[in-house]
């Protein structure tokens, strides 16, 4: 399998990527000190997915970009990995087809229009689904969704172990995201606590202005174990999903008229799920857990 690369990248995105390469120093110790739990299974065991007869295909051509870790960023080596990228080849080794299959890295803001344009054949990329999209490209089914997470300090005075514990509670959330929205619809007995950004918020809950925080599990998770929280504070309860809130998971993305192709990957997903390969890549990536 071939990997082409180009190198631009927005400076926000730029900025989270080295935020989560810095987290993912601490991944072997947090791997040993918390096991996570299993990936849920986005396919129905009864359900059979057809297979279609792809030996017509000439290759296929995944698109990705390089600044969206853990699913796919370069390491240290200048190699580009990730969950996406492992999740890619494993989808080609499924379907027979990995002579055939090329993982291509480009700027974020241009797969959308490069797939469009026939330069490539499925993105990978975690582009959020939406209605306008779907005018225009068609999407696997999910394989991976992100759910939401309360974080609590260990040092605050919670007598359960649910959410309905924090009822009366300070809960640190960011004001104008879907969480915020979120933890109103889901949860009005908690006292929620806006801040401006991401940072305000985990410094209130680690130094106890706030006993808990209500935000993205991705990373929470990741912050929790990272060198930065110093132990303060652990997830608590959920995971909370929700389709309207946080959208359809983690999905592949192609152009309509390939029906055929985006039918086998959606075969190969549902096959990895079941026996257990996409749970492997799973905990390769995400040590500490989402669920």
């Amino acid at each position: 399998m071939r990997i082409c690369l180009s190198s631009t990248m927005s400076v926000a995105r730029l900025l989270a990527r080295a935020a989560l390469i810095a987290l993912s120093c601490a991944w072997p110790a947090a791997a040993q000190e918390t096991k996570p739990q299993n990936l849920p299974i986005l396919f129905d065991a009864r359900e059979r997915l057809p297979k279609p007869d792809l030996t017509s295909l000439v290759r296929l051509r995944f698109l990705t970009s390089i600044d969206f870790p853990p699913f796919n960023f370069l390491d240290q080596n200048g190699k580009l990995t990730g969950f996406h990228v492992e999740l890619a080849r494993k989808i080609c080794d499924e379907l027979a087809i990995s002579d055939k299959c090329q993982i291509q890295a480009l700027p974020f803001g241009e797969l959308q229009g490069a797939l469009a344009a026939s330069q490539g054949d499925a993105v990978i990329a975690g582009v959020a689904v939406t209605p306008e999209l779907r005018k225009t490209f068609a999407f696997s089914r999910p394989f991976l969704m992100l759910p939401a997470r309360f974080l609590r300090n260990l040092k605050a005075s919670i007598s359960g172990t649910t959410a309905a514990s924090l009822s009366g509670h300070p809960v640190g959330v960011v004001k104008g995201t879907v969480h915020e929205a979120m933890l109103a619809a889901f949860f009005p007995a908690i006292k929620p606590v806006p801040f401006d950004d991401k940072d305000a918020l985990l410094a209130a809950v680690k130094d106890g202005k706030v006993d808990a925080a209500f935000a993205d599990g991705l990373q929470l998770s990741f912050w929790v174990s990272s060198p930065a929280a110093e132990k303060c504070c652990a997830l608590f309860d959920g995971p909370y999903l929700s389709q309207q809130f946080l959208g359809e998971g983690m999905t592949i993305m192609l152009r309509q008229q390939d029906a055929d192709l985006t039918a086998a990957i959606n075969h190969a997903l549902a096959t990895l799920s079941r026996d257990g390969r996409l749970q492997e890549i799973y905990l390769r990536y995400f040590p500490y857990g989402l669920y």
